[in-house]
């Protein structure tokens, strides 16, 4: 194990001065000292830059075209979140209308399940299910297409989270596809981001079913 004493040239920068990095060239080398350093500096690191890296990836599909919506996805997102806000939803409400799509580019077929697996650790559990089934639920406001069945969600009635999952689809999903209607900028919503990563994590929170369907969108 090397303190930055002895940094060698081209590594990348340790997150704070004083860590230390495992040395030996391979993890099969590192010993008990490593390992316990590598937990306690990542536990710390991991944290603080989620927002970071969130909000990267955010800002990244704004060069992104629509393929048919008056706004893109960046657009959408923003737009479910702004309505949110509008309605005086609670903030982690508003953060999770903001990135319930974030992975829709990446992993369409999973997207629900890739937004829960992200933000999962830090929203309550009628948030967690309504991220992962919420493709399913927006199929009931699509009509006319000769492939989708409206009453798809109807096999969740009686569940728990199946009317916030409704209401939520409604008024922030289907709903924010207007280029006519108000999107706030992203730096609106940049500091509710950061706050809602520096809250404690949910540990008991269970790992998101797998994704029920696709969905249309």
């Amino acid at each position: 194990m090397i303190g930055d004493e002895q940094e060698r040239p081209g590594l990348s920068p340790l997150g704070e001065p004083h860590w230390v990095r495992a040395a030996g060239g391979a993890m099969s080398a590192f010993g008990e000292a490593e390992w316990l350093a590598l937990d306690r500096q990542r536990d710390a690191l991991l944290p603080r830059e989620k927002p970071r890296v969130v909000l990267a990836l955010f800002e990244a599909l704004g060069a992104e075209p629509s393929f048919g919506y008056d706004i893109n996805m960046q657009g959408h997102c923003l737009q479910s979140a702004t309505f949110a806000l509008q309605d005086g939803r609670d903030e982690e409400t508003v953060v999770v209308a903001l990135l319930h799509d974030i992975g829709f580019t990446l992993a369409r077929e999973t997207h629900g399940v890739f937004a829960a697996m992200v933000i999962g650790p830090y929203i309550s559990e009628a948030n967690r299910w309504m991220l992962v089934h919420h493709p399913v639920f927006l199929d009931h406001h699509v009509h006319g297409h000769p492939a989708v069945d409206r009453a798809a969600r109807e096999r969740w009635r009686g569940h728990p989270h199946f009317e916030w999952t409704a209401t939520f689809v409604e008024r922030y999903d289907q709903a924010a596809v207007s280029g006519a209607r108000e999107i706030l900028p992203l730096a609106a919503f940049v500091p509710m981001v950061h706050r809602f990563f520096a809250r404690p994590r949910v540990e008991s929170a269970a790992p998101p079913a797998g994704n029920p369907r696709t969905g249309q969108r």
